[in-house]
């Protein structure tokens, strides 16, 4: 067989199991290079196994990669983690990156609205206050807002609570517009990139309803869930950025004796008795690696695809694509934004987006220099990264803004940055700007795509030697992209059947 990659050669196959660069048989091969697939590998290379991952993308890490702009390394997607159930606070201290966990500065963000900008609540769940009357949220929703969202406690706990019952549409009916569209709708936009109406409660928020249920009043079921969780901030990153987890996962797989053919992509899979068999096309040519264990951690849309034709019954499901995302950095001198203005950075209420001429496009606004202290150290003094997202899910203008020539996308993006912020910027002051889009890299969590992961878990289940891992499965982010790619690693360590 033609060279797959240069990481080096995969020899021919066998119908007992791939070779690999010094001719022993593969254990198990996995088709994505993104956190979820370099984690699942990485385990089983722990237990032993002799692994190799394929990935069409040139370099692996996916969602969480890096770009170098006006000279610093800096990342070009992912930038920071929930620290929820600490999974991957204990997976960095695995690779050697414990002492770069670290927290960003307790400065809050912000939210931008209609009437304008102030401060986002801090005691919420995706935006819903635990106390419509705190003085921060009364600020954001006005008196008449806290009176409506006070009603939630004198409503029965099932008013609002059905099987087709959304995220939006329960905050609405309890707690009234004002909450959904001035907390609840950037808060989502931001962390989904959707609306709030179109995601289905129980998998964006898993324990709400039976808090819910326990507690009587949707603000007390908030508290109650927050009152679980650890003490600290909610998100973290790491001291270089996001992007070195991926690195030191590729790593460390490396040294447990697992490959990474990058620029390979799996062009389909079948499977004769108990062996997997992946084609697979790499700059060298062609190719068919194959193993008794399979992990696909690729997006819903092409591991539906790969299955479909050894897993009959998932010919025609169609699960949610994800929202597309373009994101735009600009690294600035700009020594007016030393003082934060906008705290850690700005949410978007959709209201507020487009509204007049100066109205901002972008969803979101992350003052990345002043969120992360060691991003403002290697920086320098009056030299800040500003990261401005754009695109929700079903946007039909965010071709508008992908389309535009960098020139005019970088003004976009300033011009958004000085309305956010509050600060005049002009050209002059940007010593570097850098445009990504990501497509599919934030599955939408709605009822439709629930059913649809569902479906392909079930199939999966019953097939052994059979893994899924990914966000599109598991849910956005890396809190639950990693404890769900660990779990789907631990069951192929089991003893496989032979026949």
């Amino acid at each position: 067989m033609t060279a797959v990659d240069d990481v080096p050669d995969v020899a021919p196959a066998t119908r007992d199991g791939a070779a690999d660069a010094r001719g022993d048989a593969l254990d198990a091969v996995v088709v994505g290079a993104g956190v979820a697939g370099l984690v699942a590998a990485r385990d089983l290379a722990v237990a032993g196994l002799r692994v190799l991952v394929v990935d069409a993308a040139t370099a692996p890490g996916g969602a969480v990669t890096r770009h170098t702009v006006a000279g610093l390394d800096l990342d070009a997607g992912a930038e920071s983690f929930a620290t929820r159930g600490g999974t991957v606070a204990a997976l960095a201290g695995e690779l050697g990156l414990g002492a770069a966990v670290t927290a960003p500065a307790p400065l809050g963000a912000w939210v931008q609205l209609p009437s304008g900008a102030g401060t986002l609540p801090r005691a919420g769940l995706l935006g819903v206050p635990a106390d419509p009357w705190a003085p921060d949220v009364r600020r954001t929703i006005g008196l008449l807002g806290a009176l409506r969202a006070g009603v939630d406690r004198l409503l029965p706990p099932g008013v609002g609570v059905h099987p087709a019952t959304t995220f939006g549409s329960l905050v609405r009916v309890r707690m009234g517009r004002r909450v959904l569209d001035r907390l609840v709708a950037p808060v989502v936009g931001g962390v989904h990139a959707a609306d709030p109406s179109d995601l289905d409660v129980r998998t964006v928020a898993p324990g709400l309803l039976p808090a819910l249920a326990e507690h009587g009043s949707l603000g007390a079921a908030v508290a109650s869930l927050r009152a679980l969780a650890p003490a600290g901030a909610a998100v973290g990153g790491l001291v270089g950025g996001m992007h070195t987890l991926p690195r030191a996962l590729e790593r460390d797989l490396t040294a447990r004796g697992g490959h990474v053919a990058a620029g390979t992509r799996a062009v389909s899979v079948t499977r004769t008795g108990t062996v997997w068999s992946v084609r697979v096309a790499g700059p060298d040519g062609d190719g068919e690696v194959t193993a008794p264990r399979l992990v696909l951690a690729t997006p819903a849309t092409a591991t539906v695809g790969l299955l479909a034709p050894v897993l009959p019954a998932l010919s025609g499901l169609r699960p949610d694509p994800g929202a597309d995302v373009v994101l735009v950095t600009l690294v600035v001198d700009a020594p007016a934004l030393d003082a934060a203005p906008r705290g850690t950075g700005v949410l978007v209420a959709p209201a507020a987006q487009g509204t007049g001429p100066d109205g901002p496009r972008a969803k979101a606004l992350t003052h990345a220099t002043a969120k992360w202290p060691w991003l403002a150290r290697a920086a320098g003094p009056g030299r800040h990264v500003l990261r401005l997202s754009y695109g929700r899910a079903g946007d039909a203008g965010l071709a508008d803004v992908a389309d535009l020539p960098d020139a005019d996308l970088t003004t976009l993006a300033l011009r958004d940055a000085s309305t956010l912020l509050g600060v005049p910027l002009t050209p002059d002051q940007v010593v570097g700007s850098a445009r990504v889009r990501w497509s599919q890299s934030l599955p939408q969590p709605s009822a439709t795509h629930r059913a649809a992961a569902d479906a392909v878990r079930t199939q999966v289940a019953a097939v052994d030697g059979l893994e899924v891992c990914g966000a599109w499965v598991a849910g956005n982010g890396l809190a639950a992209v990693v404890p769900h790619a660990r779990a789907a690693a631990g069951r192929l360590t089991a003893p496989l059947p032979t026949s």
